[in-house]
């Protein structure tokens, strides 16, 4: 035994004396770069290649063997701390790596760490040991499903409209924790809620497998769940709210198609409550245009109800314009063979065919508007007249130019000529400052104005060599044209021609200083004009201010957009000049919505036009996807105005008689007639009282500040005789107010715009005056006024003049039986009720009262009866002288001691009228009553009467 050890000790030492020189020459060596997966679940890492370590020197017992690995820190600094290597075979090299801790896929998925191999040395105890070269080793860390799918959201809400198949209604969505795709994706979703109309795909997007129906289920409510790949469940399931909308149809929501104005209202919305619905759709522009259709009310839209010229007044413009198309009278005939048509207010329309139908103003009214400096203003509508076309028009040619006015005026020693005529779409004026000069200047316009059929107000002010044209208040430059020669000359010869233009002949007869006398001047009216004229107009001097011309056109109704500064942002809107076009463009829906339900609709008139006003509201979108983008149809609807209350115009302060005496109706300055006149405007309206505690409403009545249009004085039965009678006007203070008068025999009319104050002062003002000699015993006057064109009148007031005449001619019987046979011829005469009653048509106003008959009649028996009682008194006396002692004589003889004469100087006229109308029954009685003269008063009564014995005086 001893033996053996100590020949293994020898083997041992000549081995390690045999090896000694060779001992631990070379290093280890292993791969440069290893990659490993470790389980989170398990520490070891799998490699790949497998951790081996290698060394030349493997046949020496230490130097080839290796004793360890050693961990070095990462690339990134980190990752060593984690790891481990151990030597599972020393003499082969084999190792392994493996983590300290478990490692989270979730927080890390790799991890890189370098790596060595050390051997064994020269001994046992490791002395002189090397060390490989550093390796590279990237750790993957495999996920583990752990983790179960949680849903994003708990509850998922949608709405669709019912009746439709949707791709996609609402998408619910679950994620998991896991951080490998495996575990980490959703592989599928699944509704668990059974039999309901719906399924969802793999990526949580439901939708309906048929048609909703809002009133079979509103509401579906169901459960859906999620699985990862690795079949995990969700933690907790979802759920889905779906709404099912009514059948949504894309257009506008809360159209009202009757829309009702009260007039005095102000401004009222027409779209309180509508709205754009789009059913989702994504619009990016949104345009509508509302039109409120006036044109069939006066000349396109509620104006003031007053003649141009009233209007002009209101509107502040400068007296002195002449009336071209005035209506027709004896003193203005040269358009009463123009044909009219009915209008809203007091101008007429006159219409024009293009060739017989012309106006030719007379040469006196011709040179009252003559000069370069005047302001031509009419009202025009293209085509308003249903007419032929002109006969020396060709078929197939070119449309001819249609002249509007044509004037050619004298002008001190030269004359001047314009022409404003259309030709298409352009409107023209020609004008040459001498007829003489060969360089006439044509100013033009292109306008859509001219040619759409609409009444249109132009304003042309001419300042040569200045022009400029108003169109519905907006002004509008020329292009200015020279034409040198290429238009002939016109005739040197004043003539003004509306509707048309006059073309004398070429060659014409017996000219002497470059005229022609009117009878024997030859030609033919050219370039005649076809359709509808009103108000024209021309006032020489200086031009029109625009605020003027503005004012003149100015439309009293129309759209408007409530409140600016609520417009929202991106919001556009825009309103053309007649106020009957408005335009609204957005590109946000609720921004859109809340603008329309801006605009409104505005009246100033206090007694706006009733009737019906049509409105149409086009609506344009554009989307991002034109094929897809929504229509909506044109929606129709009108606007009803209603009737206005009536003002009550009273007139008051009047009559119903008048007494004066003779003499001072014969006077230089007549009577007047309504000294006392008040005139009175009020309105009638219903008050609600029922918020106030009180049932139904009230009718009050204000009396309101008006403007009146016209009055008139008309005398009722015979017309006045220019010879005896007439009616005095300060025309003065007519001037001086703007006021037109219309003074004839029939009837006298006040026209003209103006307030209630100075109606009543100009109709205080009139008298009446008589010739001398021409009073008679009555007259009688009806008073009337008038507003808005006559639309509203007042009460009728009735006034009579009674004459108090001398009674002189009573002291001579023959011209007492001469006026007693005048006033017995018979008399139609009614009774009235009171002075503001009509009279009757077939009663003669100069048939006396009924009351003066009877006094006359009365009168005149009475005297015949004491011409009798004095030739009897005579006989009885002859029969006393020729009779001795009669004893009857004293029985018969008259008694005239008794007589006496009573005079009353205080008696009124009244007193007396109605005295005598309670002595008709009387005039044989005893007591006769009778009015005696007296040259100092004509108020006299004598009062004849016989007292008996047993009987009392009495005075009647």
């Amino acid at each position: 035994m001893a033996r053996m050890s100590f020949l293994s000790f020898l083997l041992f030492c000549l081995t390690s004396v045999a090896h000694g020189n060779k001992a631990n020459k070379h290093k280890p060596w292993i791969e440069t770069e290893y990659q490993g997966i470790v389980m989170e679940n398990d520490n070891t890492v799998l490699l790949n290649p497998p951790l081996f370590a290698l060394d030349k020197d493997a046949p020496l017992h230490y130097a080839g063997e290796i004793c360890g690995f050693r961990v070095h820190n990462g690339p990134g600094g980190s990752g060593s701390a984690q790891f481990e290597a151990v030597v599972l075979d020393r003499s082969t090299g084999e190792g392994l790596v493996r983590s300290k801790e478990p490692l989270d896929c979730e927080s890390q998925k790799e991890h890189s760490f370098t790596i060595q191999a050390y051997d064994c040395g020269e001994g046992p105890d490791g002395t002189n040991s090397k060390k490989s070269h550093k390796a590279t080793v990237h750790v993957r860390v495999n996920d583990v499903n752990e983790f179960s799918p949680v849903f994003v959201e708990r509850r998922y809400e949608a709405s669709v409209p019912e009746g439709r198949l949707f791709d996609r209604i609402v998408r619910v969505e679950a994620v998991d924790a896991d951080c490998s795709p495996q575990y980490s994706q959703i592989c599928f979703y699944d509704i668990i809620t059974p039999n309901v109309p719906f399924t969802i795909d793999n990526d949580g997007n439901i939708k309906n497998t048929e048609p909703l129906d809002s009133k079979r289920q509103r509401v579906h409510s169901f459960w859906v769940t999620a699985f990862d790949c690795g079949k995990n469940r969700a933690q907790a399931d979802a759920q889905v709210i779906i709404t099912v909308k009514p059948s949504c149809k894309p257009g506008w929501i809360g159209w009202t198609k009757r829309i009702e104005y009260t007039p005095g209202s102000g401004s009222i919305p027409l779209f309180p409550n509508l709205h754009l619905e789009t059913c989702e759709e994504t619009v990016w522009n949104i345009q509508a245009t509302v039109e409120l259709q006036t044109g069939h009310i006066g000349k396109g839209c509620d104006r003031d109800s007053y003649s141009d010229r009233s209007v002009r007044r209101l509107c502040g413009a400068v007296r002195g314009e002449v009336d071209l198309l005035p209506p027709p009278s004896p003193a203005t005939n040269w358009t009463a063979a123009l044909p009219t048509l009915p209008s809203s207010d007091s101008s007429l329309v006159f219409s024009f065919n293009g060739s017989t139908h012309v106006a030719v103003v007379p040469d006196s009214v011709a040179s009252a508007v003559s000069g370069d400096h005047f302001t031509l203003q009419l009202w025009m509508r293209r085509g308003g007249a249903s007419t032929q076309p002109p006969a020396n028009q060709a078929r197939g040619t070119r449309k001819e130019e249609e002249t509007i006015i044509c004037s050619t005026v004298k002008n001190d020693d030269s004359y001047s000529h314009y022409s404003l005529s259309v030709h298409g779409c352009r409107l023209s004026l020609f004008y040459w400052p001498d007829v003489s000069a060969a360089r006439p200047v044509k100013f033009l316009w292109k306008l859509e104005q001219v040619c759409d059929s609409e009444w249109h107000h132009l304003s042309l002010s001419v300042q040569f060599p200045s022009v400029t044209l108003y169109v519905d208040g907006v002004t509008f430059d020329p292009a200015l044209i020279h034409d040198n020669g290429a238009i002939p000359n016109p005739a040197p010869h004043q003539r003004l021609v509306i509707g048309a233009c006059w073309e004398p002949e070429e060659k014409p007869r017996d000219i002497v200083n470059n005229t022609m006398p009117e009878s024997k001047e030859i030609g033919k009216f050219v370039s005649g004009y076809k359709g509808l004229l009103s108000g024209v107009t021309v006032r020489p001097g200086n031009v029109e201010p625009h605020s003027v011309v503005e004012c003149l056109y100015a439309c009293r109704e129309g759209l408007d957009f409530g409140d600016l500064e609520t417009l929202g942002s991106g919001m556009k809107v825009h309103v053309n000049p007649s106020q009957s076009v408005l335009v609204l463009e957005g590109d946000d829906i609720e921004s859109f919505n809340r603008a329309v339900q801006q605009v409104t609709y505005r009246n100033s008139l206090r007694f706006a036009t009733p009737g019906v006003r049509p409105l149409k509201l086009t609506t344009s979108l554009r989307c991002f996807s034109e094929e897809s983008c929504l229509s909506l149809r044109q929606l129709e609807g009108y606007l009803v105005v209603l009737q206005p209350d009536a003002p009550q115009i009273s007139l008051s302060g009047v009559g119903p008689h008048l007494a004066r005496p003779a003499a001072e109706f014969e006077g230089p300055q007549g009577v007047p007639l309504f000294p006392e006149l008040r005139i009175v405007c009020s309105l009638s309206h219903a008050v609600n009282t029922a918020a106030q505690g009180m049932e139904g409403g009230a009718l009050m009545s204000d009396a309101v500040a008006h403007t009146l249009d016209g009055c008139e004085v008309q005398p009722l039965g015979e017309e006045l005789n220019q010879e005896r009678e007439e009616l005095l006007v300060d025309m003065e203070a007519l001037k001086e107010r703007g006021l037109d008068i219309i003074n004839t025999t029939a009837y006298i009319a006040i026209t003209g715009a103006e307030s209630i104050s100075v109606y009543e002062d100009v109709l205080r003002s009139i008298r009446y005056r008589l010739a001398k000699g021409s009073a008679r015993f009555e007259r009688r006057f009806r008073l009337s006024c008038s507003e808005m064109n006559g639309r509203y009148t007042s009460n009728e007031l009735t006034l009579e003049v009674n004459f108090l005449h001398s009674l002189d001619s009573l002291y001579h019987p023959s011209h007492l039986l001469a006026s007693q046979q005048q006033f017995l011829h018979p008399s139609h005469h009614t009774g009235e009720l009171s002075g503001h009653t009509l009279p009757n048509p077939h009663r003669n106003s100069v048939v006396p009262g009924a009351a003066t008959v009877i006094i006359m009649v009365c009168v005149g028996f009475l005297v015949v009866m004491v011409i009798l009682g004095v030739f009897r008194i005579r006989s009885i006396h002859r029969r006393g002288e020729g009779a001795r002692g009669g004893g009857k004589e004293g029985s018969n003889q008259w008694d005239d001691s008794a007589l006496t004469i009573i005079v009353n100087p205080m008696e009124t006229y009244e007193n007396r009228m109605g005295i005598a109308t309670d002595m008709e029954g009387e005039c044989d009685d005893e007591e006769e009553v009778v009015d005696s003269p007296d040259d100092t008063s004509d108020d006299q009564r004598i009062i004849i009467k016989k007292e008996g014995r047993d009987s009392a005086p009495r005075r009647y």
